[in-house]
């Protein structure tokens, strides 16, 4: 009974604290819903230096063109997760944080996509030249009026059937995009990449005459291997435009014609 009684002043404390510090929480609640939305901030990433996306763009997005404005409105009437929703229904926009801080200034934090090449797609013997992007995670996204990459072409009449790389089929085209974009020799050298309604592939490089005949996109570090030796021993030899075909599609094989 004594230790009972003893013990009861600190349980009363701490419960007091306990609804104390509800109390406030929930007092903090209702004065941030009470808050209105002074200003939007945008935080972009960038892409090679640069942005597909303008604050401008991002502020559009944000509020359907002006018919759905947010700044002036009260917390309580602005649903972040739907705005985070609506953001995200767009191309350019890979990820994107909707939040607020203590001021009432409303923060929107974008990631872009990265490329990895430009999809050509040909109608009508006519090349589209407009295109889409292919993104590091396979799917397609649309070009942007801000700024063009600088990334190999993708063309071909593979992808009159296949819309996204984002798939196990399509896995070893998509790490072939990834190597030649992650070496920069590669990146510099490689402009083209047609495939066929096989999946196989046909390169074309920057410097000299040639096609590269690079069959299906498998074996890629034997491939690679003998690719480098062309370019580093064979064609110095010989000049750059003397061939006009380079085949290193057969297993300890190189072909040059």
């Amino acid at each position: 009974m004594f230790s009972t009684f003893k013990s009861s002043p600190k349980w009363l404390l701490t419960t007091g604290g306990i609804f104390c510090l509800l109390g406030l929480i929930a007092f903090t609640e209702v004065r941030h819903g009470q808050k209105h939305v002074r200003a939007v901030v945008i935080r972009l990433d960038q892409v090679d230096g640069h942005r597909f996306l303008t604050r401008r763009d991002v502020m559009g997005y944000l509020t359907n063109e002006g018919e759905d404005p947010v700044i002036g409105k009260t917390y309580r009437d602005v649903d972040l997760r739907k705005l985070e929703i609506r953001l995200q229904q767009h191309g350019l926009i890979k990820k994107c944080q909707v939040s607020r801080d203590l001021t009432g200034d409303l923060l929107i934090v974008i990631e872009q996509p990265h490329p990895l090449a430009r999809l050509m797609v040909s109608g009508n013997g006519i090349r589209n030249v407009s295109g889409q992007y292919v993104s590091e995670e396979g799917r397609f996204f649309p070009i942007s009026m801000n700024y063009s990459a600088r990334v190999p072409v993708l063309t071909g009449n593979y992808f009159a059937q296949n819309r996204s790389l984002a798939n196990e089929r399509n896995r070893p085209l998509l790490d072939l995009l990834k190597r030649i974009h992650d070496d920069p020799f590669w990146r510099a050298q490689i402009t083209e990449l047609s495939v066929d309604d096989r999946g196989e592939i046909t390169m074309w490089p920057l410097m000299g005459n040639h096609k590269i005949e690079f069959g299906p996109p498998t074996e890629l570090d034997a491939k690679f291997k003998k690719l480098k030796l062309v370019y580093t021993d064979v064609l110095p030899a010989k000049s750059w435009d003397h061939y006009s075909r380079v085949s290193v599609q057969y297993r300890n094989q190189i072909v040059c014609e």
